[in-house]
């Protein structure tokens, strides 16, 4: 039904990837609460996480709008790729800002799948989204740093190698600007939970693999830090535009297999004689869905335009995000009540997909801090925030 011509050889691949993880695999994860380790080796094994790698470090040396190809056909075959996505977001910070001694020590080792780059370490319970008020801190002693405090919603933790970890390592109080003193770390968290860092689950409505993490005096080598100290803010700002844009494609994607459960089960439910669908009253919110999820794939494409270019991309990243979110969920919507009762049958999988799309109206950023990014910077309102 929707068959996108950009990437079409990649698309094609991963569908027929997926096909061997069908409905049944991921309703058995969500009863155990496990993570998918054999789909997240399929993908590897395949190359697909390291399609941003480049080819000199074993990876693929694709664009973004690759990346979001198969992140986005990944959710459309009715998988979830949120089991590994940060390992595309998060390789932009290294890619542009880690030294070459950094990139060759960890990213052939990530492209061949014998490291994972899955945590990115950022939100903390008492700062949420005001990544500037975090107070996880990074204490240089030698060659080391010494990092103490507590980050939440770090998704992957628990089955990840390395983190890339922001921390503050000048005090708030001793900076000229609010965004300075800020930096980033390569975590190897292996050795870190020898030393000093402790993992908490947390369980939530989707299996989303998701923790709190605690850091006890953990010692990081200084060769660990991402470019310059102070400088972190700056860094993870591009890795922020291309988490929106990757998870605005799963969106994407989410909506098109919602989109086209429901228009399927519509067409095939009789009830009082005939086809439910041949009702304008189950037709119509459908194809609103469809129509929005277009609208929202547009403005995907051109922020992974403007990225790969090279150019600000801001304001089109955050406006993707909420639109391809916005998207999935009122085509989540429209499903399940296209389904009825049988929408909220695990067998269906539809209630599987209402619950992961409905967590990126929150994360990784809300739609009213979108909201007021577009107001601000775009529109020239006062600051809100």
């Amino acid at each position: 039904m929707f068959e996108a011509e950009d990437h079409r050889e990649i698309r094609q691949a991963v569908r027929r990837l997926c096909e061997q993880f069908p409905g049944t695999y991921w309703r058995k994860l969500d009863a155990d609460r496990a993570y998918p380790t054999d789909f997240v080796n399929a993908l590897t094994e395949a190359g697909y996480l390291a399609t941003l790698i480049p080819e000199e470090y074993g990876g693929a040396g694709l664009t973004l709008s690759a990346a979001a190809a198969v992140l986005e056909e990944i959710q459309r075959a009715g998988c979830n790729g949120a089991a590994c996505h940060a390992q595309m977001y998060v390789m932009g910070t290294v890619l542009r800002h880690g030294d070459d001694g950094q990139k060759a020590r960890y990213l052939p080792r990530i492209a061949s799948g014998e490291l994972r780059l899955q945590a990115f370490g950022v939100t903390e319970p008492t700062s949420g989204t005001d990544t500037t008020s975090l107070r996880t801190f990074a204490r240089r002693d030698g060659e080391h740093y010494v990092i103490n405090g507590q980050k939440i919603w770090t998704s992957r933790a628990e089955h990840s190698d390395l983190m890339l970890l922001l921390a503050r390592t000048t005090p708030r109080d001793q900076v000229a600007r609010r965004t300075d003193g800020l930096s980033v770390f390569i975590l190897e968290m292996r050795e870190a939970l020898r030393g000093g860092l402790s993992i908490r689950p947390i369980r939530t409505m989707m299996n989303h693999s998701t923790t709190e993490v605690f850091f006890d005096s953990v010692r990081v080598p200084a060769e660990n830090l991402i470019g310059e100290e102070g400088s972190g803010f700056r860094y993870i700002l591009s890795g922020m535009n291309a988490e929106r844009i990757l998870i605005a494609a799963e969106c994407i994607g989410d909506a098109k297999w919602l989109i086209e459960k429901a228009a399927s089960y519509a067409g095939e439910r009789n009830v009082f004689g005939r086809p439910i669908g041949a009702n304008q009253g189950v037709q119509f919110p459908i194809a609103r869905a469809y129509a929005n999820m277009r609208a929202a794939e547009l403005m995907v494409k051109e922020a992974a335009r403007l990225y790969e270019s090279g150019k600000d991309c801001g304001a089109e990243a955050n406006m993707a995000k909420m639109l391809a979110a916005d998207a999935s969920n009122e085509a989540a919507n429209a499903c399940i009540q296209t389904h009825g009762g049988f929408g909220f049958a695990e067998e269906y999988d539809v209630e599987r997909k209402f619950r992961e799309t409905r967590l990126y109206q929150v994360a990784p950023i809300s739609t009213n801090l979108i909201l007021a990014y577009l107001s601000e910077h775009v529109l020239g309102m006062p600051r809100s925030y």
